[in-house]
């Protein structure tokens, strides 16, 4: 009852991930309909219903473009788990800001990079001149496409794909 379904709205544009007991609720109460199933059935003692794999909303849902949450992990994720440095791909990463935050570096999209612990340590306090260090691509803020906000999900779940393509 813990799966992820996606949550389309109105429009069919893809707005949420939700699990499947809360999206078995929206369905029940009328709010919502399944557009696809096939991961088997619930049953209760007197009914059978297919679990939803996507769901569609009844009404379209005004809200705000939603936008990337400025995490240590999402860092990771827009790097794609790779120094910025030297481009190695290890599991022993660290964030480092391009401007050091003693010389007027803030936390941004654009001054925060995947670093290897090599790499980090080498730049330490210092500018990218002084280290000698190049960026292996210029940092920038994450798209708020539904192709990057619902990427982790596309690997398990193929039937999503056109919905989330399609934004």
């Amino acid at each position: 009852m813990n799966e992820p379904v996606l949550v389309l709205n109105g429009n069919y544009a893809p707005i949420n991930v939700c699990s499947t007991r809360r999206a078995m609720c929206l369905i029940l109460v009328g709010k919502a309909n399944m557009i696809m199933d096939g991961r088997g059935v619930v049953r209760t003692v007197s009914r059978t219903y297919p679990k939803p794999s996507i769901i569609r909303l009844h009404q379209v849902i005004k809200r705000p473009r939603p936008s990337v949450k400025l995490t240590k992990q999402e860092i990771f994720r827009r790097d794609q788990y790779r120094c910025q440095y030297c481009g190695q791909e290890t599991h022993d990463l660290t964030v480092d800001h391009v401007v050091p935050q003693h010389l007027g570096g803030k936390s941004t999209w654009f001054n925060l990079v995947t670093a290897c612990a090599k790499c980090n340590h080498k730049k330490g306090g210092l500018t990218l001149k002084q280290a000698g260090l190049t960026l292996q691509k210029k940092p920038i803020q994450p798209p708020t496409s539904a192709a990057y906000l619902f990427r982790k999900y596309l690997n398990s779940y193929q039937e999503w794909e056109p919905f989330i393509r399609g934004w």
